[in-house]
């Protein structure tokens, strides 16, 4: 159970970081769509507000599972020293990965409500 658990939740961090890529995608080409035809701004800043929002609820989900994913993390597979390694690695990683999500975020909040 814990090995199927831990792909689950794997997949659903995954997936849900795709997501937030394509929700930023979409505000950012929705925002320009707004800006060269100011008629339909009208219609589009809901669907802009609604896709930051689905965005932002997407960033709660990589967090949550990224929790989940420290929990069940299985200990020394490569290896002591390779383990050692790919700890520091995933750090750096995170510490990059969390300043895009949030710069990103914060892009799409500029766009959404500007």
């Amino acid at each position: 159970m814990n090995k199927s658990l831990t792909i689950l939740i794997g997949f659903i961090h995954d997936f849900a970081a795709g997501f937030w890529a394509a929700t930023v995608f979409a505000v950012y080409w929705l925002s320009r769509v707004q800006l060269s035809n100011p008629e339909l701004a009208s219609v589009l800043r809901p669907l802009v507000i609604d896709f930051f929002y689905f965005g932002l609820a997407s960033v709660v989900i990589v967090m949550l599972t990224g929790m989940g994913r420290t929990f069940t993390y299985i200990e020394n597979y490569y290896g002591k020293d390779a383990e050692k390694m790919r700890k520091k690695m995933l750090t750096i990683k995170h510490i990059l990965l969390f300043g895009i999500f949030g710069s990103g975020t914060y892009w799409q909040y500029t766009m959404a409500f500007n």
